[in-house]
């Protein structure tokens, strides 16, 4: 069964399917642009590691089981020792435990020389969320946008804050972001919603090379059929993050439709 959505499946950005969501695009890509590129250009699947606490820490190690104070419900004895006040009973607590996320991207590579042409990055919440991720995330996309290097941006999460434009009012719930080192500061924003297609979009290239265009729309369904995703996603429940009023209506209509619901 196909996903039921025309475009992007928001049950996929649950925390809980986003990373393998994550994996499974990163390779389907670099699989499809390898049959593309070679021999002149070589794909390559990296992978950058991030160090997250507080606020972006996950909640682990949090016990289901806790001690509480027992109770006797015979009358104590009286007695001439005397016996020390009992201390506080302690509370279960939730720490910000350190977590090390890895995160894949593409870099496609001239063979020849091993110059990394162009950087494509597949955004995740770590990225997007205010922490010590976004930082190192900013940092890394600067040295690029500073550099000769393509850059190719796709923002697949509703959630959390868009990466930062100059002077932008364009509001959508996905982008796709073509930026050309020999035209910056402009680039190409490909703004799309919730009930749109994923656009299709180029993989910029030396200026003498054909730029392959990548269906991300169709990989996704690839993707969400081999993953075996309509036997793990629950379409009766919410998604996360929650769908607006509007779109709340329209999916409802629309799950109904395709019988998910």
């Amino acid at each position: 069964m196909p996903s039921p959505f025309p475009g992007m499946n928001p049950y996929l950005e649950h925390p809980d399917f986003w990373p393998g969501v994550h994996h499974w695009l990163i390779i389907d890509m670099a699989r499809f642009l390898s049959r593309q590129l070679f021999p002149k250009y070589l794909v390559s699947v990296e992978v950058r590691m991030y160090e997250t606490a507080g606020d972006d820490s996950m909640l682990v190690g949090i016990p289901d089981v806790t001690v509480q104070r027992s109770f006797s419900s015979t009358k104590p004895t009286e007695t001439n020792v005397a016996v020390a006040e009992s201390p506080a009973q302690p509370q279960t607590v939730i720490l910000a435990v350190p977590e090390i996320v890895k995160q894949g991207y593409l870099e496609i590579l001239e063979a020849e020389t091993k110059e990394v042409v162009t950087a494509i990055e597949l955004l995740s919440p770590v990225n997007k969320r205010s922490g010590k991720g976004r930082e190192t995330y900013q940092k890394k996309r600067n040295q690029v946008l500073g550099s000769f290097t393509h850059l190719v941006e796709i923002d697949l999460l509703r959630g959390w804050q868009q990466m930062p434009l100059v002077g932008n009012e364009i509001q959508s719930d996905y982008r796709i972001l073509v930026s050309r080192s020999n035209s910056r500061p402009r680039a190409d924003l490909y703004a799309f919603n919730l009930r749109d297609e994923i656009p299709k979009f180029p993989i910029p290239l030396k200026s003498e090379d054909v730029e392959p265009v990548v269906d991300l729309q169709s990989l996704l369904n690839t993707m969400y059929d081999d993953g075996c995703y309509v036997g793990k996603i629950n379409y009766t429940r919410e998604p996360l993050p929650a769908f607006s009023e509007n779109d709340a209506v329209w999916a409802e209509n629309l799950l109904k439709e395709k019988g998910c619901r």
